[in-house]
């Protein structure tokens, strides 16, 4: 009969160890919208990505993934793991990736985390500069002005030089809709001509920005 209590005694223990351990699972719940800030509406068919950062490495660990409906809304629910942040990325094609880190810090367990993000469709620019008639030190200095500088796709900014070339080509992304300018200073010597020339390219098209001289 002891023995009988005693293990009585022993499953109820571990029932309610069980029971204490599951009670205290916390989990974190992230949602919001990513919007489509070009066409004004959610980022439909995009698809997103939830990664965990381990504490002390790099590495993008797969959380959980879903393709955007309609109105661009979306939810995750995921363990609250001790970790060093977490990492969502959006993708579409043809659109800026969307790439945030959310640090663990700022997530509340009790509570639906909001986080909304937008993103804008792609367009391009071909800068196309021909000199009809290269005279000797002759120098074409020009200076792209977007709002795009720091993607991976992106033209670098800053002032660039062409010294006695007759043509040159550069295609630069942009966000669609958005103005696109080239300021320009044609050198001879001493003399100087300054021009400027501007684009707004259409979502998923090409501007075509000429200069000849």
């Amino acid at each position: 009969m002891k023995g009988l209590s005693t293990f009585i005694l022993i499953l109820l223990f571990v029932a309610f160890v069980s029971n204490s351990c599951k009670r205290g699972i916390a989990v974190f719940t992230l949602s919001g919208t990513i919007t489509d800030e070009t066409f004004s509406g959610g980022l439909n068919g995009a698809k997103v990505k939830l990664y965990k950062v381990p504490i002390g490495t790099s590495t993008l660990v797969p959380l959980d993934s879903l393709i955007l409906p309609p109105d661009g809304k979306y939810q995750f629910t995921f363990p609250r793991d001790k970790i060093e942040k977490y990492v969502l990325i959006a993708t579409k094609e043809n659109y800026f990736e969307i790439i945030e880190e959310i640090p663990f810090s700022v997530l509340n367990p009790s509570e639906t985390n909001t986080r909304n993000f937008g993103t804008k469709a792609k367009s391009w620019v071909e800068m196309r500069f021909i000199n009809t008639t290269v005279l000797p030190g002759e120098i074409f200095r020009f200076m792209k002005i977007n709002e795009n500088n720091n993607c991976l796709e992106c033209c670098p900014g800053g002032l660039i030089d062409l010294v006695e070339q007759s043509y040159y080509s550069k295609i630069c992304i942009n966000n669609a809709n958005s103005l696109f300018s080239v300021d320009y200073w044609i050198i001879n010597g001493n003399s100087s001509q300054y021009g400027h020339k501007e684009a707004t390219p259409s979502p998923f098209d090409t501007s075509l920005i000429l200069v000849t001289y």
